[in-house]
């Protein structure tokens, strides 16, 4: 077991030890879906698979969220002015974000996780670390656990995912980039210091452009360089940061996996095949979505005091509903009765409805799991 004293987010020393395993080494996956928001449109679109798509808008001032690999074979990337990805790329297909619809699979693929820890750190829509050390599958390996969770994501969704397997969160962090896409790749703790030697330092995770270029002024160019500054060094050019350099370059990182941001709302929403006209329909509609939320909500001892109703309308109209009671809803049956209390005033509609979403809010300081839980959209 690594002696180093444990690091906080900004490198300074941990007061608590970090739980590991039996064998004295914590198990931590990356997971990272490959290329995510352009490859939910590939999926959704087969006119799109096999060609450079851009999630992003094609005006003048627009920019690319997303690239699918084909698309990155030309240099186009992320973040780059859709002008200048146009030009890398003639043949680029422009496709406008349907966020509503990465949030829903991201939903699923958190869905998946929680079906093998519960000590998940989302870091976006499309990835996040988990701490398998301990997990529900009772798996003592945990590249065969990586492997499952890939395999079930894409049975779930269509989609591809990486992943890093390691001790810590930085090394599974960089290995989960090292077979992509749709592979994984595994740093033990007798290989770390050595794969981090070799790393260019502009390939370090939290190593930025701008923190790249002062370190190569300082003829640190790799990770064997920036092992070789004495600490006192570091934490004069890079203050704070600078402890988290020094043991990073080491293959040292005892931050642990955080599951415990606040869960501000569980919601869950279901888009139609055939647009609701009428109130009995949207109620018979609306009922497995109330189901699945409060089932998530009770399973977590989360009572809301809030509710709030969405609808989307045919032509993407959007309006919310909500309703603050001066009390937890504490049964399935006070959820459903404020969700038809917001609802039932929507109709008569003089458009279709494709799309409804109910949330639970404003959640009760009673709840015992309120401050160890995360935000959640449920999508069915």
């Amino acid at each position: 077991m690594l002696s180093a004293s444990p690091l906080n987010a900004a490198g300074a020393p941990d007061v608590a030890e970090p739980e590991v395993g039996q064998d004295g080494i914590r198990k931590i996956i990356h997971v990272d879906m490959d290329a995510f928001f352009a490859s939910v449109e590939q999926r959704d679109d087969p006119a799109l698979r096999g060609k450079p798509v851009a999630v992003g808008g094609a005006k003048k001032r627009g920019v690319v969220a997303a690239a699918s690999y084909e698309a990155r074979q030309f240099g186009v990337r992320s973040a780059m002015p859709s002008v200048t990805a146009a030009r890398k790329c003639p043949e680029l297909i422009f496709v406008k974000p349907r966020f509503e619809v990465y949030k829903s699979v991201s939903a699923q693929i958190h869905e998946i996780f929680g079906e093998y820890t519960a000590l998940i750190e989302p870091l976006s829509l499309d990835e996040a670390y988990l701490d398998v050390t301990e997990n529900f599958k009772g798996m003592a390996i945990a590249s065969e656990i990586a492997e499952a969770i890939r395999a079930r994501i894409f049975e779930v969704t269509g989609l591809t995912a990486s992943a890093g397997i390691s001790y810590n969160k930085f090394l599974a962090k960089m290995a989960s980039g090292h077979n992509k896409p749709n592979g994984q790749f595994v740093i033990t703790p007798a290989k770390g210091p050595a794969f981090v030697e070799t790393l260019p330092i502009e390939k370090f995770h939290g190593i930025g452009p701008a923190t790249a270029a002062r370190m190569k002024a300082l003829g640190i160019q790799t990770g064997a360089d920036l092992k070789a500054k004495p600490l006192p060094f570091l934490q004069e050019k890079f203050r704070s940061s600078g402890s988290y350099y020094y043991w990073i370059a080491r293959g040292v990182d005892h931050r642990r996996v955080k599951a415990d941001r606040i869960r501000k709302s569980v919601g869950g929403e279901n888009t139609f095949f055939d647009d609701v006209h009428a109130l009995s329909e949207a109620r018979e509609k609306l009922a497995p979505i109330i189901d699945k939320v409060w089932r998530h909500a009770e399973a977590k001892a989360l009572y809301g005091r809030t509710l709030t109703l969405k609808v989307k309308y045919s032509d993407f109209e959007i309006i919310t509903r909500s309703r603050t009671m001066p009390h937890a809803l504490r049964t399935l049956g006070e959820v459903e009765a404020v969700a038809h209390a917001l609802l039932d005033p929507v109709f008569p509609v003089a458009k279709g409805i494709r799309l409804l979403g109910v949330s639970l809010s404003g959640f009760a300081e009673s709840s015992e799991r309120e401050n160890n839980a995360e935000q959640l959209s449920l999508a069915l």
